[in-house]
């Protein structure tokens, strides 16, 4: 059975949109398109 208490307890409410998408845009994590332009880079200084 579910413990209401327990579960509100445990509630975080979700993030508003503005704050969201701040998070998202400030997170810093290598993706594919900076692999791209890093192999593109060094193939660039190679030739």
């Amino acid at each position: 059975m579910i413990n209401f208490d327990e579960e509100i307890e445990k509630f975080q409410p979700s993030l508003e949109i503005e704050q969201a998408e701040d998070v998202i845009t400030n997170n810093d994590l290598t993706d594919m398109t900076d692999i791209l332009k890093e192999l593109l880079k060094g193939n660039k200084d190679n030739q």
